[in-house]
């Protein structure tokens, strides 16, 4: 008996461990749907609208009318002076309050306080269909220039010319500032001072939606256009970080040089080595070619380079003259101004805006006379040929062509349809003139000497 004690004592801890356990277990068992609940039960977070605000505020929207200014419209909001005059000082760097525009709209968010008041709590002034600013009035006072959510979807049109292009896109119900883009692409390799009804175009491009609506055109993905029969295509591809074009075999549609340095309505005069000049009563040379354009027209560097010269003289008026490299310079007269930080020794990329049209100097009406050198010898650039960009280097060829196939696809092309591009022809006239809704303007011959 004895010596069973110590076996019985050790049989009673161990069932009394057992049943302390299950105890346990069960009373973990019994807090857990406790814990589930409480995870159930957190509030939600408030949804936002489009501009980023809480949708449980009150809006109210007040569309700006003419000579209408921020301060009175929300004066008659119940805002003090002092904290629109605040507003007005926060708002320095980020927008002039004194720029907003009648007809568009202005969102006044309101909020409720303990006594059931009303106080302006938010304002967003919508800059355009993408862009707003937004007012932040409830503690301290912020000034931010955000944007709308945008939406890009790819969209594929196929159509033929029936008028011009221009027409043409309103027509099948596509923005015409596809006409541009296009017309970008195909700087040099189509003529679009003489497409014809019959000539057909197929494009693959990305459009911009906000608030489920069309709002911009983007990037052309892909294209073909026949034109006199040819087929003209156009594969986009990165390379070296930029967003270039090329054809099936890899060549680059852009040449070295843009077609032209401005979006113009004509050409007044062209280069000639015999021209009556209308303020000097004599004929003489113009080695230059005249676009006429209204005042204020931004005036782009046709090419990389280095500016050499940026000044006022008598006769050019305000004119900037830019060394591409070792061969070729161009040089742009009669402008209204010069555009930010021109000056000699500025680097200049291709596109990018110089300066302004005018009439400065010996000049009868506003345009730009452009001018050309090649080994300084002044040329007529639309008869000579110039070089093209880059094609696709050799390390690009296998993703190129993996590209290709994939737009190819995507317009519906089959691969063995593509044949070699036809020769490129020379452009006679920049697309420019026949692509702008503007009237024509006459402006005189200019008096360069």
């Amino acid at each position: 008996m004895t010596r069973l004690t110590p076996i019985l004592i050790l049989l009673f801890l161990a069932a009394t461990a057992c049943e302390f356990t299950a105890d346990r277990t069960q009373t973990s068992d019994k807090t857990d749907p406790v814990v589930e609940t409480a995870s159930e039960l957190a509030p939600e977070e408030p949804s936002l609208d489009a501009f980023g605000i809480h949708e449980s505020l009150d809006v109210t929207t007040h569309i700006i009318r003419r000579n209408e200014s921020l301060s009175a419209i929300l004066r008659g909001h119940g805002l003090a002076p002092g904290d629109i005059h605040d507003l007005s000082r926060a708002s320095s760097g980020v927008f002039d309050v004194r720029r907003m525009r009648a007809g568009r709209p202005l969102h006044i968010y309101s909020k409720a306080d303990s006594t059931g008041s009303a106080s302006v709590a938010f304002v967003v002034y919508e800059d355009n269909n993408a862009e707003f600013i937004r007012f932040h009035l409830a503690d301290s006072i912020i000034v931010e220039r955000d944007h709308k959510p945008v939406e890009i979807r790819t969209r594929l049109v196929d159509a033929s010319i029936t008028g011009s292009l221009y027409q043409t896109m309103r027509q099948i119900g596509v923005d015409p500032q596809l006409t541009h883009r296009l017309a970008d692409v195909y700087a040099w390799q189509v003529d679009f001072y003489r497409i014809q009804p019959g000539d057909h175009f197929k494009v693959l491009f990305e459009e911009r939606l906000i608030d489920g609506e069309a709002a911009e055109i983007g990037r052309i993905k892909a294209a073909v256009f026949t034109h006199r029969n040819q087929d003209f295509h156009a594969f986009h591809y990165r390379q070296n970080g930029h967003d270039e074009y090329f054809d099936e075999e890899g060549n680059s549609l852009r040449r070295q040089f843009m077609a032209a340095p401005l979006d113009y309505t004509r050409i007044s005069s062209r280069f000639t080595n015999r021209r009556y000049h209308p303020v000097l009563k004599r004929n003489m040379p113009h080695h230059g070619t005249d676009y006429a354009a209204p005042v204020g027209t931004p005036i782009r560097a046709v090419g990389d380079g280095t500016i050499t010269v940026a000044r006022y003289g008598r006769n050019n008026g305000n004119y900037i003259r830019i060394r591409h490299n070792s061969i070729y310079e161009t040089g742009y007269l009669h402008m209204s101004r010069f555009a930010d930080g021109m000056r000699p020794g500025t680097q200049v990329k291709q596109g990018q805006i110089i300066g302004y049209v005018g009439a400065t100097g010996l000049a009868t009406g506003p345009h730009l006379c452009f001018r050309f050198w090649q080994h300084g010898r002044p040329v007529d650039p639309r008869r000579i040929d110039l070089p093209p960009a880059d094609p696709i280097q050799e390390e690009h060829r296998g993703s190129f062509a993996v590209r290709k196939e994939q737009l190819l696809s995507e317009l519906g092309i089959e691969h063995d349809s593509v044949l070699k591009p036809p020769a490129i022809f020379a452009i006679q006239f920049g697309y420019n003139g026949v692509l702008s809704n503007q009237n024509l303007y006459n402006a005189s011959d200019d008096g360069d000497l």
